[in-house]
């Protein structure tokens, strides 16, 4: 039987393992990407695609930060759906202000570049908005949006078109995986061998095709979101990622750096929509249409079937009733709704290393679109 050698193997089609593919390839390694499905459908293609690293803390921002000049470096070579827009924090409250200005003093310390806005301020760039509801805001003008429905296959054209050493494989299911001391031979439901120096593992939410006993017990979660997209509306024009108050309330760069975040009270109108982890969050498509969402409902990672598939329609509404809070929103304006899903675990993501040339990444969460082409770079750079 025909064997195929590399130095890196991934298992993943997914944002996680096509940048550790990506910073592999920049070592000049010869790298062997594989995909289960015939393209890309999980997590890297059901979320908003907002590039924010002023949400995170720790590592995980400059991990996002290092992550805006790599998407930034890639479009200037491919268009991959990068735009430059920035991203803004509503406050609805003065609670939520009181927050915001911590947080700029915290990035000012930084010197990660900011702007707070004035109520005034906020409704001349978005008219759109309700007065009512805008108090004050937090602006970073460096932060990017991609198209998630593209951006990923848009990623792989530029990969095989930039590197002779990388080869993708859609539609190729790995079912097994053998140790060999000195190689790993991975093999396809097609019975296709491969071989590889080391193999890593960025399966997502797919727990039950490889180290299933493993998963079981790792203590990851995952997470379930509604989202959903408007119709193109030419009459609104919101640039850039538009994150409101329950927004705020929620991101850990807020928690972890506001000295008033655990002491603001939940305001009586939010308690509902916090039972289901809806944050209001809008970012309109180059087409005019605007995501919409989003919610969190939570399983064992080992039960992602007790989340089910069906759409919401409960909170659906929720999510509408609080988005024409924000801004109008009619109902007739909604043209489809959608369910994603994430793996996440409470150490921000999943390290096993099964033996020294066969590596598991995985349960990046929420993080993913955004952090994944920093942590990868540190993360290829500790393997190899």
């Amino acid at each position: 039987m025909k064997t195929n050698t590399y130095d890196l193997i991934i298992v993943g089609g997914g944002i996680l393992g096509t940048f550790h593919a990506y910073h592999a390839l920049q070592m000049g390694l010869r790298v062997l990407q594989l995909e289960k499905d015939n393209f890309p459908v999980g997590s890297t293609v059901r979320n908003f695609g907002q590039v924010v690293p002023s949400g995170m803390a720790g590592e995980w921002f400059d991990y996002g930060v290092r992550g805006l000049e790599i998407y930034q470096s890639i479009q200037k070579e491919m268009d991959i759906s990068v735009r430059n827009n920035g991203s803004i924090y509503i406050a609805s409250d003065n609670d939520e202000v009181q927050v915001l200005h911590e947080l700029s003093k915290h990035y000012q310390g930084k010197g990660y570049d900011h702007e707070l806005c004035s109520k005034e301020q906020v409704l001349l760039k978005y008219p759109v908005m309700n007065a009512d509801y805008v108090k004050e805001a937090i602006f970073f003008p460096q932060e990017l949006s991609v198209e998630p429905e593209s951006m990923i296959r848009q990623l792989h054209i530029y990969m095989q078109n930039k590197f002779v050493d990388y080869t993708l494989k859609y539609d190729t299911t790995i079912v097994a995986c053998e140790d060999k001391n000195d190689a790993v031979v991975v093999t396809s439901s097609t019975l296709e061998n491969f071989e590889g120096k080391k193999l890593l593992i960025c399966n997502g939410y797919e727990f039950k095709i490889l180290y299933r006993s493993l998963f079981d017990n790792s203590g990851l979660e995952i997470s379930k979101l509604q989202m959903m997209r408007t119709k193109p509306l030419a009459h609104i024009h919101l640039p850039g990622n538009i994150l409101t108050g329950l927004t705020i309330r929620r991101y850990e760069s807020f928690e972890e750096y506001c000295p008033s975040f655990q002491k603001i009270p939940m305001p009586d109108y939010y308690q509902e929509l916090r039972n289901y982890g809806i944050h209001i969050l809008f970012k309109q498509a180059t087409d005019g249409s605007i995501i919409i969402g989003d919610s969190h409902e939570y399983a064992a990672g080992n039960r992602l079937d007790e989340l089910g598939f069906s759409v919401s329609s409960y909170i659906n509404e929720l999510m509408i009733a609080e988005a024409n809070r924000i801004m109008p929103m009619e109902r007739t304006w909604i043209s489809s709704s959608w369910a994603g899903y994430y793996s996440q675990h409470k150490d921000h993501i999943l390290e096993i290393d099964v033996s020294p040339r066969i590596h598991v990444r995985t349960g990046i969460g929420g993080k993913g679109m955004t952090a994944s082409a920093g942590y990868a770079e540190q993360s290829i750079g500790k393997l190899f």
